[in-house]
């Protein structure tokens, strides 16, 4: 049975877990919540311990008491370890969350177990300043104008996925977005852009999976190849008639493909019981 529950202060964070044996770690992306997990809880808890958390400013974690690092994000996730004591992790990351990986990685090698690194990128270093500025320009200037979340989530949906999406996967991602806490938001949106993952890897050595929606407007295609083609032994999966959010648009492919990778890393995570 899936359960709710929070890591101690400072900064807790709120995380549902299911199931016993390997720890196995879902980070959402930077208009989610714990929740765009819930299927893959459900399909993975009779094998693994399954947790989906609320990133600080999330949900219901607590938001940053200062000013935000993207770096914060890696730090949480390595206390969310010691909370569950767990050494290591098999860590799925979508989007913001795959970078949050990378980042975590970077600083944390020893905990990962192993990386899946699911429609996201290395991160803004490459982009030129013009596009920084397009990409919080678009994000930010309705909430300066004074419209909610809830008012932009419409059109934001039509951007993350495909054509082809259900009206139920587009209801989940409405809700998902509409309950995004503004301030923590424009803070997530503003250490996003500091990023730049390409240094890190060729320094990465755990088995590592990357699943990309052939329709992902969002972080495109090229991006997950160019992340495949620099880590050593990186297998890339692409997903048919799937946009940004693979997991929910394609399930049944994307934990089929999740669920091959796994089967072949044996051992390497710790093994945590809900209980």
């Amino acid at each position: 049975m899936l359960r709710t529950r929070h890591t101690p202060d400072p900064v807790s964070i709120a995380y549902d877990i299911v199931g016993s044996g390997p720890l196995l770690v879902f980070l959402h992306g930077i208009g989610g919540n714990r929740t765009n997990w819930t299927g893959q809880l459900e399909f993975f808890g009779s094998r693994f311990c399954a947790v989906a958390w609320d990133a600080r400013g999330y949900g219901d974690s607590h938001d940053s008491p200062q000013t935000l690092r993207f770096g914060d994000y890696a730090d949480d996730l390595s206390r969310l370890l010691d909370h569950l004591q767990a050494e290591r992790a098999h860590l799925v990351g979508l989007s913001m969350g795959g970078m949050i990986l990378q980042d975590f990685y970077d600083r944390y090698a020893e905990r990962v177990a192993s990386l899946s690194l699911v429609d996201t990128s290395a991160g803004f270093g490459g982009a030129p300043e013009e596009v920084k500025r397009d990409f919080l320009a678009r994000r930010l200037d309705p909430l300066e104008r004074g419209l909610s979340p809830q008012d932009i989530a419409p059109d934001v949906v039509e951007v993350l996925v495909a054509e082809s999406a259900s009206a139920a996967v587009r209801a989940k991602l409405q809700a998902s977005l509409s309950a995004l806490r503004v301030e923590p938001y424009k803070q997530a949106l503003h250490a996003i852009v500091t990023t730049d993952f390409r240094p890190v890897l060729s320094r990465i050595s755990v088995p590592t999976l990357v699943i990309v929606g052939e329709e992902d407007q969002v972080t495109p295609p090229q991006a997950s190849e160019f992340l495949a083609d620099s880590i050593a032994g990186a297998a890339l999966v692409k997903i048919p008639a799937a946009g940004h959010l693979t997991n929910l648009e394609r399930p049944e492919a994307f934990n089929a493909a999740l669920a091959a990778f796994l089967d072949r890393q044996a051992g390497g995570a710790s093994v945590v019981s809900v209980d």
